[in-house]
C-alpha cells in the first residue's frame, strides 16, 4: 500500500540546530511504521540532507530554496516564523507512476501547493491537511492566520479532511461549515483529543494523557494514522481513536524522533 504525501520537506530551526521536519516528514514515517510504502514529493534545495528518510522514496524536484521555520513556544502558544520558502507545487510535479496511491495527501505548509492539484487526483483516496493554505506572513516572515481562500472547492474532491482548531482559531461556525462539505473531518484539540464530523454527525473522541515533551509533528502522526485506517476499514470513529493513541505517543520525545516505531504500533493494534 503506498501513502503520497505531497508538500514542502523544510528545515527547523531549532536552539540545537536546523532539524528535518514538515507534514510529509512526519506522515512518510508514520505511514512506514504502519506496514505501509511512505513516498514524497517535494521541493527543496538539492543540496539538503534526506539521509533521516533513508528508504522513504522522495521525488525531490530542486529549488532554490529550502522552506525553513522557526517554532517559538511560549505559555500563549506557539509563534512561526518563515525564514525561507521553496517554490509552488502543481498536478504534473507528481510521477505518473504515483497518481494511483492508495492514499495521497496534501500536506501544504507555507500555501506552496497549487489547489487545483486535487482535480487530478480522481481515482483514489485524498486526504488533506489545510494548515498550510491558513497561513500568511509578513515582511518579516512573522507567520499568522489567513483566509482559505477555494476552501470549498477543495473540500468537495477530498474523502477526508484534518485540521487543528487552532488553524480557525477557534471558530467552531467555521468548522462546521465545512463539515457538511468533506465526507470526513477530524478536528484535532491537543490533550483533549479530536471532534469527528462524519454522517451528518459530530462525536468527541478522547486523547491518552502523557508527559508532553515536543508537540511538534503530533498532529502530522495524527493525520497519516487516520487517513491511512479510514481508507483502510472506513471507520472514522476507529481511526480516530487509534490515530490519538500514536499522536500521544509522538509528543512524548522531540522532533522526528517522536514518529511511533512498527513495534509501537504493533503494541497499540
Amino acid at each position: 500500500m503506498r501513502y503520497l504525501s505531497i508538500g514542502h520537506i523544510c528545515e527547523d530551526v531549532t536552539p540545537a540546530g536546523k532539524v528535518l521536519g514538515g507534514t510529509v516528514t512526519f506522515t512518510a514515517l508514520t505511514a512506514r511504521a504502519l506496514g505501509w510504502d511512505g513516498t514524497i514529493v517535494t521541493r527543496a534545495k538539492p543540496t539538503l540532507d534526506l539521509s533521516t528518510l533513508s528508504g522513504i522514496d522522495i521525488c525531490h524536484l530542486p529549488d532554490e530554496h529550502t522552506t525553513t521555520f522557526e517554532n517559538r513556544y511560549t505559555p500563549e502558544g506557539r509563534t512561526q516564523i518563515l525564514h525561507a520558502a521553496a517554490g509552488t507545487m502543481r498536478a504534473d510535479d507528481i510521477p505518473d507512476a504515483w497518481r494511483n496511491a492508495d492514499v495521497v495527501h496534501l500536506a501544504p505548509i507555507a500555501r506552496e501547493i497549487d489547489p487545483g492539484i486535487i482535480h487530478g487526483l480522481a481515482r483514489t483516496f485524498v486526504g488533506i491537511t489545510p494548515q498550510g493554505w491558513m497561513r500568511q506572513w509578513d515582511s518579516r516572515g512573522h507567520i499568522s492566520k489567513g483566509p482559505w481562500e477555494g476552501a470549498e472547492d477543495v473540500l468537495r474532491k477530498a474523502d477526508a479532511a484534518v485540521m487543528s482548531i487552532e488553524d480557525v482559531q477557534g471558530n467552531w461556525d467555521i468548522i462546521k461549515r465545512w463539515s457538511e462539505i468533506v465526507p470526513v473531518l477530524a478536528v484535532t484539540q491537543g490533550p483533549r483529543g479530536a471532534t469527528v464530523f462524519a454522517n451528518g454527525r459530530s462525536e468527541q473522541v478522547p486523547a491518552e494523557q502523557v508527559t508532553e515533551v515536543d508537540p511538534t509533528g503530533a498532529g502530522d502522526v495524527f493525520a497519516a494514522a487516520f487517513f491511512i485506517n479510514l481508507q483502510r476499514t472506513g471507520d472514522p470513529l476507529y481511526s480516530a481513536a487509534l490515530a490519538n493513541r500514536l499522536a500521544a505517543v509522538s509528543v512524548t520525545r522531540v522532533g522526528i524522533l517522536g514518529v511511533p516505531t512498527a513495534d509501537e504500533v504493533r503494541e497499540i493494534l
